[in-house]
């Protein structure tokens, strides 16, 4: 069954409420922060980043088990050889017999790239902390070129979203005077996903919609 944008965002608020009760700072990036942010896409799952060095994952997912009153729950992963176990969470349904769950992705800062932030970086959106505007689009971009070059061709398949994922912000960075500027964001990510813009707009193409937000290609 499909969640509702108002689903996902009732599952992000129980899993941020259970992290700050915890003393842990967290924001929203993926597809959930890209709706908040105004694309049109429902997203799929809820995607967390905890700004901390001192848990690991799975001992993150296993916070909000032991903290969301039986709502969140953890399985094995099918992936042979993998000893991390997926989170979900349950979504209360009118029906006997229809059981709906919601996938909920933990990461940490250096997972994927992913960039140690201030708390006072995090934009509210609904009551909901979320990425930075400039981190969001640099991470749909990393997105899409990891899937891209996947050799998993499901992953392969989520390039194309991911596409649409970066055009939408784009325009909705250019409507709302949005600046991608490399003073707010740590050194290495910035200069990663300088890289990573390049690459996209050799392949896809754009460069103006990028230029309007501020951006210089050399």
């Amino acid at each position: 069954m499909s969640l509702s944008k108002s689903e996902i965002r009732q599952i992000a608020q129980k899993a941020v409420t259970i992290f700050e009760s915890a003393g842990l700072t967290c924001c929203l990036f993926g597809g959930a922060a890209c709706e908040l942010n105004g694309c049109s896409r429902t997203p799929n799952d809820v995607d967390l980043i905890v700004m901390t060095s001192s848990y690991t994952t799975e001992t993150l997912k296993n916070t909000l088990v032991a903290g969301g009153g039986g709502d969140f729950y953890t399985r094995p992963s099918k992936m042979i050889g993998a000893t991390y176990r997926l989170l979900f969470c349950r979504i209360p349904t009118s029906s006997l017999f229809a059981h709906k769950s919601c996938k909920v992705d933990i990461l940490i800062p250096g997972i994927m790239n992913l960039p140690m932030l201030p708390t006072s970086s995090f934009v509210r959106i609904d009551n909901l902390p979320v990425l930075p505007f400039s981190a969001l689009l640099l991470m749909k971009v990393q997105g899409w070129s990891d899937h891209r070059k996947s050799e998993r061709s499901d992953y392969r398949l989520k390039q194309h979203q991911d596409a649409k994922d970066v055009n939408e912000l784009l325009a909705i960075g250019k409507e709302r005077g949005e600046r991608l500027t490399p003073e707010t964001l740590p050194s290495d990510f910035w200069l990663a996903g300088m890289k990573l813009i390049v690459e996209y707009v050799n392949v896809k193409g754009g460069r103006m919609s990028w230029e309007e937000l501020g951006l210089q290609f050399s």
